[in-house]
């Protein structure tokens, strides 16, 4: 029988120590073949330190750690360039998304139909806390302009939740340090004519007060990086 195919779970996570053990073991018990990658971005909360000990415990988990806090997109970035599975996944360090949904999201990958793979919290299929109607208003928005901008159909470009195949990721030159990473690389697959399909994925979402980090301003940069990206070079030069 063919060994199953590594999968790189990049994780990039920011003062997220009360989540980030639980979110490691469950990526690590969730019956694939990986190599976790946890990039340590400038956390102050010890998060850092939870992770190197854990280390010691599952065997397929690595830390990288950015001196200062770079941003999320940087974070996974420097996940992605560290990866060497035939699929990357992108696994926030909270607890918004279930590494349960990891086989149904990898699914069309590994079935050679697809090059991307998004979660979506708005296809329905699967549990949803209530949103936060702003975030809600504001997912809609980003990928309705997506829509528009690039002929497609996707219903969610914002879900942290990501999947694509190993060689395409790694050979993108992403440039967003911040979340606009989520709008950069869905213009950049799209411009490639990359397969993108759509899997409904649970979603447990944070409130502020609970640490949700990401803000209106974060919008405008979405909005900002779907038109810069649509109309700039694919690949503009290092």
């Amino acid at each position: 029988m063919a060994e199953s195919p590594l999968i790189s779970v990049v994780v990039p996570c920011f003062e997220e120590a009360t989540t980030i053990a639980e979110i490691v073991r469950a990526v690590a018990n969730a019956g694939l073949n990986v190599e976790i990658i946890v990039v340590d971005d400038g956390s102050t909360d010890g998060s850092g330190e939870i992770v190197a000990a854990l280390c010691g415990e599952i065997a397929p988990l690595r830390l990288i750690r950015h001196a200062a806090n770079l941003g999320k997109g940087a974070a996974v970035r420097t996940g992605i360039a560290a990866s060497s599975g035939e699929f990357v996944v992108v696994q926030d360090a909270d607890l918004e998304y279930d590494p349960a949904d990891l086989p149904a999201l990898l699914a069309p990958l590994r079935a050679g139909v697809a090059d991307a793979v998004y979660g979506s919290r708005l296809r329905g299929g699967a549990a949803q806390r209530a949103h936060l109607f702003w975030h809600y208003a504001g997912n809609r928005f980003l990928s309705l302009l997506a829509d528009v901008l690039y002929n497609t159909t996707l219903s969610d470009i914002e879900v942290g939740y990501k999947a694509f195949a190993g060689d395409l990721i790694r050979s993108l030159r992403l440039l967003s340090d911040d979340f606009a990473f989520e709008a950069e690389v869905t213009a950049k697959l799209l411009r490639r004519g990359a397969r993108v399909y759509e899997v409904p994925v649970a979603y447990y979402g944070r409130t502020y007060l609970e640490g949700k980090k990401i803000t209106w301003q974060d919008g405008f940069r979405a909005v900002w990086a779907l038109f810069r990206f649509r109309f700039s070079r694919l690949d503009p030069p290092a």
